[in-house]
Formats: C-alpha cells, structure tokens, sequence
C-alpha cells in the first residue's frame, strides 16, 4: 500500500510542479505578451517620435540652409559695410584734414580781415584827411578863380596897346594947314605897365587925336592883333599850372605851347589848358619847370 502510494504521491508531485510550472510558464507568456506589447507601443511611440524627429530635423536642415544662406548675406553685408566704413573713415579722415585747413585759413582770413580792418580804418582816417584837404583845395580854388575873374574884369576894362605919339608929329599936326599936307611918319611905342594888383600886366592904351592914321586895320578895325609874348601872372605851385596874361582876345587857344624865360634865359614850356578873354592857364609840360620861374617871368609862344 506503501509502495503504491508513494508513486502516487510522487505522480500527483510531478503533476502539482509540472501545473505550477505550467501556470508560471503562463503567467511568464502572458507577462511576456504585456511586455511584447508595451515594447510594441513604446516602439511605435518611438518610430513616431522618430518621425517627429526626423520632420523636425529636415526642418532644422531647411532652418539651417535658410541661416546659412542668411548668414552668407550676412556676411556679404558686413562685408560691404566693412568697405563702406573703410570709406566713410577715409573720407573722414579726408575731411578732417579739410576742416583743419579750412581752419587754418579762416584763421588767416580773420588775421587778413583784421589786417583789412585796419587798413581800412587808416583808409577811413586818410580819406577824412584827404577830405579835408580836398576841402581847403576847394576853398583855395574858389578864392584862385575869384582872384581870376578879378583879373578878368579889370582886365576887361583895359584896352590893348599904348600909343604915344612923337613930339614931331604932334608938331605937324598941330601946325598942318587946312589945305592937304604930306603925311609925317607917325612914331609907335608900345610901354607895358607894371603888374596890376596880384601882379597882372595888361597893356593900357592912351591915344591921342590922329593916332588912328598910324595903327594896323585889324586894330583900326576893333579885331585883336595876335600877341606871342606875354608874362606870368600867377604861379601855382600846388595845383601845377600858372596863369599868364595873354587870353582869346590875343588869339591864344588850348593846346598852345609857351617857352618861359627866367632871367633871360629859356627854362622851358608850358601848355595852354584853358583860355579866357585877357588870361589863360596853362600847365607845365617840362618836369620842375614850377620850381625853376616865377611870377612876371616872359612867356614867348612857339610856333607849331
């Protein structure tokens, strides 16, 4: 009963092992499945995150080929922008050195304006001066043509010539009868006067009954005889022209030249600038001539 029991036992041992075995090697599929199918899901989770990845990853490439060609733009830009501030820092520099020699010169246009300023203002005070001068010219020059027309009237008021007959001929004529006589030679002298006032000459004529028989037709006839000697009135040293006393009426006319004798002696000429009735002014034609007469010296026209 032993011996049979013992196999039994030993059977129902095998069998209980081999049904735990069993449901261990069940449970161990099944845990095995569970896990095959969690690895399946998390492989498919993995795939698709691989996707995802593998999406983002060509979109990062486009990104990066987008930032690449960006970045090459880029740095054609910088390297523009490098040209054009190698530029602008020439030009800087080039115009830095402009600004400093536009500052040298505006330095020295000021110093020229100063100097200008200056300059002008002594300009100012030269012209004042001058102006003034020019003033006491312009009043020595009303009382010079005021001296003149003094000249001029009393000159007016002169006739050319002085006739004296000779004691002879008075004779004769005051012993001809009345029957016709045969002319007697009439004797001509001509006497000139000393300066009158400021030192004019003029030629004064007294004449006396039958000296109209002995004159020139020009003279008879009222015409002015042309004189080619004469003297100097005045001398005016600081305008450069002397005034001498011969005028239209004795046929002098501009631009006639004068030779002036200083002792008997030829000094040199003057030249007719203006002419009125019984004077004329005249300005120096040889250089020092005003320093080498003076008044009452002999002018002597010359012939053209």
């Amino acid at each position: 009963m032993d011996k049979i029991k013992s196999p039994v036992l030993v059977l129902i041992g095998v069998v209980i092992i081999s049904l735990a075995l069993l449901g261990t090697a069940v449970f161990l599929l099944q845990k095995e499945k569970a896990n095959v199918q969690r690895l399946q899901e998390e492989l498919d989770d993995v795939r698709t995150r691989q996707r995802i990845t593998e999406t983002k990853l060509d979109d990062s490439k486009k990104i990066l080929a987008d930032m690449e060609s960006q970045l090459k733009s880029a740095q054609d830009q910088i390297a523009n922008l490098s040209s054009e501030v190698q530029q602008e820092r020439v030009a800087k520099e080039e115009s830095m050195a402009q600004l400093n020699q536009l500052k040298s010169d505006l330095e020295q246009q000021k110093s020229l304006r100063a100097d200008l300023e200056n300059k002008f203002s002594q300009s100012q005070q030269e012209a004042q001066k001058l102006q003034s001068q020019l003033n006491g010219f312009d009043a020595k020059k009303k009382e010079l043509e005021s001296r003149i027309k003094e000249l001029e009237d009393k000159a007016s008021q002169v006739e050319l010539g002085k006739i004296v007959v000779g004691p002879d001929a008075a004779k004769t004529a005051a012993a001809a009868p009345k029957t016709k006589a045969k002319k007697q030679p009439v004797k001509k002298e001509v006497v000139q006067n000393e300066p009158i006032n400021s030192g004019m000459s003029e030629l004064v004529s007294t004449q006396k009954p039958g000296a109209y028989a002995s004159l020139p037709v020009a003279a008879v006839a009222g015409e002015a005889p042309v004189n080619t000697e004469g003297k100097i009135l005045v001398l005016n040293k600081e305008y450069d022209f002397a005034v001498i006393n011969l005028g239209s009426k004795d046929g002098v006319a501009a631009g006639d030249v004068y030779t002036v004798r200083h002792n008997n002696a030829i000094v040199g000429d003057i030249k007719v600038e203006k002419v009125h009735e019984s004077m004329s002014a005249a300005g120096f034609v040889t250089a020092g001539l005003k320093d080498k007469i003076s008044e009452g010296d002999k002018v002597t026209k010359k012939s053209k």
